[in-house]
């Protein structure tokens, strides 16, 4: 009677454990999952997206500088790291940039956007600046630019932070717009420009961005 009793505990506790795993499982397996997406993640992320119009009237009168659209405050992602070196390398890998003309003159005429780091701390010049392509005509530019090849990236302490971006729109010899005698071949206009911060050896993955037109072509 005591062996049969013994065995039927046995088989309840083989029973409570096999319950037990399989209860378990789900969780292992979406905890899994769960790192899984955010190492991907942890690979990129989107330093700001901002949609806005320019006119010459904004051009004018942008402050401190003209020819400026200043991105900070709630508009530059607040969950940007402090320190771009460590533990995620972004410093030294490649910046992903997308532009989308949305509204400009049919003129013909070649503009860019100067886009500049405007760091916590700096050193020497103190901001460095990449850029977008030079486009004619509405559509989508996109390219990806090493953090290491652009003017003056050394002048950021990138264990620090970026504190905001300034954007300055030029022609395509790199003179602001608004100084042009004929401000009517670029004014006014509507762009979205993003920026994607790519760690060192990682890809540039859209599927990662969230608000990406999927039927959009880029150049």
């Amino acid at each position: 009677m005591i062996k049969i009793r013994s065995w039927q505990v046995a088989l309840a506790s083989l029973s409570l454990i096999t319950a037990t795993v399989c209860l378990l499982r789900p969780t292992a397996v979406s905890a899994q999952a769960q790192q899984a997406q955010e190492a991907q993640l942890a690979q990129q992320f989107v330093l700001f997206d901002v949609t806005f119009p320019f006119s010459k009237m904004d051009a004018d009168t942008s402050t401190p500088s003209k020819s400026h659209y200043y991105v900070r405050g709630k508009a530059i992602n607040p969950k940007r790291p402090l320190d771009w070196t460590s533990p995620v390398d972004y410093r030294n890998g490649t910046v992903h940039i997308r532009t989308e003309v949305l509204e400009r003159p049919a003129s013909g005429e070649a503009t860019q956007w100067s886009l500049c780091y405007i760091p916590n701390r700096g050193q020497g010049n103190g901001y460095g600046c990449t850029g977008t392509d030079r486009y004619t005509e509405k559509g989508v530019y996109e390219k990806d630019v090493s953090m290491k090849s652009f003017w003056e990236n050394n002048a950021i302490i990138w264990s620090e932070g970026i504190k905001q971006m300034d954007l300055v729109m030029k022609d395509k010899d790199g003179n602001k717009t608004h100084t042009r005698t004929d401000p009517e071949k670029f004014f006014p206009t509507r762009v979205r420009i993003t920026m994607i911060q790519v760690a060192a050896g990682a890809k540039y993955d859209p599927k990662l961005v969230p608000n990406l037109p999927e039927n959009k072509i880029a150049h």
